[in-house]
């Protein structure tokens, strides 16, 4: 794999958790270490729900984010999320740099199980398993109700 983000998808891809030009998003960056796919994020004040706190709304996107990205860089493919289940085990803190590791758990060829954790300071804040569907090009773009773009046909199933 070239560039481990959503640059990886085409120039004007909207992701909201890896678009470099995403101008809200995440834009999350990915690196392999071993069997995981790792990334780090710092969030800021714009992300908190009550004072102090990252939304965990946004602690689960970020996660699922991360999630999928094992997908694509493990299996070369990517999926629609259809299920999730974690626990925010503690607050994630706005201004300390998040760090984000995730594996394949299992997969076949129609879908794959992973495992991701964040953590702060090297303390647990999140952990969970997501499931994902993987596709081929007429079940993406009826999941997308467009065409795919070019540049997503190869992660196709």
């Amino acid at each position: 794999m070239p560039q481990l983000d959503g640059s990886l998808f085409g120039a004007d891809q909207p992701c909201f958790g890896c678009g470099p030009d995403h101008p809200f998003g995440f834009r999350l960056r990915f690196r392999e270490e071993g069997d995981e796919v790792v990334t780090s994020f710092l969030p800021t004040a714009q992300h908190q729900s009550a004072p102090g706190m990252m939304h965990g709304g946004l602690v689960f996107t970020l996660a699922d984010e991360l999630a999928a990205w094992v997908v694509i860089t493990r299996l070369g493919k990517f999926g629609f999320t259809a299920r999730f289940n974690g626990r925010l085990q503690k607050p994630v803190r706005p201004g300390v740099e998040l760090e984000g590791r995730a594996r394949i758990v299992r997969s076949t060829t129609r879908t794959a199980e992973v495992s991701a954790r964040l953590s702060q300071m090297g303390e647990p804040a999140f952990e969970g398993t997501f499931t994902f569907v993987m596709v081929d090009q007429g079940g993406a773009e009826k999941m997308l109700g467009a065409k795919l773009p070019e540049a997503w046909l190869r992660f196709c199933r």
